[in-house]
Formats: C-alpha cells, structure tokens, sequence
C-alpha cells in the first residue's frame, strides 16, 4: 500500500475524493457525525456514507443510519475486509461490493500536454468548466468511443467514469483519456490525482504509474444489488 505524500491521512484523502466524486456527477454532499455523505440523485435519490477505518461505535452508527433507509450505502476504505465484514454481519448488513481501489497518482515529471489522437477516425472534444473538464473521444459521426471526467479540489486531481465502449478497446483510449483530462487541468500545478478503481479499471492504472492506497467495501441493507460500482 502506498500513501500520498505529505502528511494527508486516509481520512481526509477520502474526504477528498469524495468533494471531487461528487462535484463531477453534481452530487449533493452532507453529513452524517463526522463522515461525508453524498445524495446519488441520478440513481436511487437517497444517501451514501463514507468512512475510512471507521472504529467499532462508530461503525455502529453509521450502520443504523444506513438501516434507516432501504437504499441507502455505506463505503468502508480498509484494507481489513473480514473485521468490517463481521461488523457489517454483526449490524445486518450484506457486503454489496468488495473489488475496487483508491489509487493515487503524483504528476511530478508527468506529461501534461494535451495528447494527439493518432487516429483520423476520431476526434477528441474537451468540455471545461471551472475546476473540472470532461472528455470525449467520438467518431466524425458522433459515435462516442470512450470518455472521462476530473474535477480539482484541494489540489487534487479526482478523475471519475473513465469509459471506452465496446467496440472501441485494445485503441489505447483509456490511458488516452486520462492524459487529455491531466492535460485539460495543467494549469492548477496539481500535484497528485485520486480515483477509485474496479478490478478492471486497476489493471490500467497500474500500468500508468498509479498506486494503490487502500480497499473498497461497499456495504447495502439486506436485497440491494444495484450501486455496487463507484465508477459507473
């Protein structure tokens, strides 16, 4: 496991992730005690909590608030799943996903110049806003062939819904995309990115010169199978 540079805990490396997460899906953010929770409008309207290591009383409460409502979630970052499967047992709950990884990235002596698409089938479109961009890479007929979006907060990079379809992989998109998003955010001198990964999505970040921070265990209410993806 490798951490961040500088003194940032996992706590506020998630807290972090969390602002840029939902910044780039326009997520309302709250809280519940001392840990963020965001309102997943586009998906079941209610809320998910976000804890790293949290301690057992603290995991208690987090649990009832989650039981309070059917579609609600807790995201656990550890790297000791059996302790929080138990606790999650023991608070009935059921482990809705267990595959993804917080990943970190330092940009010192990284390329940050926008890519060139080596392709004359695709065009690539670049949509900036104030501390964010999204990404495009479609044909001329506007087929979309893969796509990203990163938000800057607190002088991290948070990349989100890096995505090539189908018919487009084994091109070198994903890790294109993702150059063109660094690209796109040179100008606020970032130091480092952060992005929660799947199991496939691991594969190409470590390729890239991510590193792996910390576990993922997404937690639901008894029958919930859906929001089992941080990245979709």
């Amino acid at each position: 496991m490798v951490m961040a540079m500088g003194e940032a805990t996992l706590s506020e490396l998630l807290g972090i992730w969390v602002e840029g997460w939902a910044s780039t899906r326009h997520y309302p953010v709250g809280d519940v005690d001392a840990f963020k929770a965001v309102q997943l409008v586009d998906k079941s309207g209610d809320w998910e909590v976000f804890a790293a290591n949290p301690s057992d009383d603290e995991f208690a409460r987090l649990a009832a608030f989650v039981k309070d409502s059917a579609p609600r979630l807790l995201t656990v970052l550890t790297d000791d799943h059996a302790a929080y499967r138990s606790l999650a047992e023991k608070h009935g709950l059921a482990v809705l996903a267990a595959d993804q990884e917080l990943m970190i990235m330092d940009f010192e002596g990284k390329d940050v110049e926008e890519p060139w698409l080596n392709d004359d089938e695709l065009k690539l479109t670049t949509d900036l806003e104030d501390h964010s961009a999204t990404v495009t890479v479609g044909t001329v007929d506007g087929t979309l062939a893969a796509r990203g979006h990163v938000a800057v907060t607190q002088g991290y990079a948070v990349f989100d819904r890096i995505v090539t379809e189908p018919n487009f992989r084994r091109r070198g998109l994903g890790s294109f995309v993702m150059r063109a998003l660094t690209a796109a955010m040179s100008e606020h001198d970032l130091e480092q990115g952060l992005l929660i990964a799947s199991t496939d999505g691991q594969h190409l970040y470590h390729h890239l010169g991510w590193s792996d921070i910390s576990g993922v265990l997404m937690l639901a209410n008894p029958g919930t199978t859906k929001g089992g993806s941080l990245s979709d």
